[in-house]
């Protein structure tokens, strides 16, 4: 369980940077831009890129962002019930079946735009974030005992 505790904390710590700085930068026709995950959403938003700006700030910032928070109250709060406890489980990962959706499509949007040297990307440093975030996030995942949920309060103090 403290592994599952310690994965999911480093990965909501990396969670911020990840969002927030930038995470791409283009440069079309000598003009440099570069935008964070959560900027570059609310600019596709605001722009009426209604479909990809709602698939991005799903797929990047919500839907892992709960997923933390989820897996850190399995860990450490443990104020639900079994029955509870087995749902929110649930919920963690089916969400985190979605996780790399939003890379898929950054990848496809770059393919696309892609126009010989028209326009050039180039990784920011949100990326580094970004895979170590969902790396930290597939570890606690996957280092996380369901069978804590039914076991004994008692048990569940002991083993971690």
């Amino acid at each position: 369980m403290r592994r599952t505790a310690a994965a999911a904390l480093g990965s909501f710590f990396l969670f911020w940077p990840a969002i927030l700085l930038p995470i791409l930068k283009v440069e079309q026709f000598g003009h440099q831009s570069s935008a964070s995950i959560l900027s570059g959403t609310l600019e596709m938003l605001r722009d009426g890129e209604w479909f990809v700006g709602s698939v991005i700030l799903l797929f990047s910032v919500v839907f892992p962002l709960v997923k933390l928070v989820l897996l850190l109250e399995l860990c450490w709060l443990e104020l639900l019930h079994a029955r509870h406890r087995r749902i929110v489980y649930w919920i963690v990962e089916h969400i985190g079946r979605w996780s790399m959706l939003d890379v898929m499509l950054l990848a496809l949007l770059v393919m696309l735009v892609k126009v010989g040297d028209l326009v050039d990307f180039q990784i920011g440093p949100a990326s580094v974030a970004f895979v170590l975030c969902v790396m930290m996030s597939m570890v606690a995942s996957l280092s996380f005992d369901p069978h804590s949920i039914w076991a004994p309060q008692e048990s569940r103090s002991s083993a971690s």
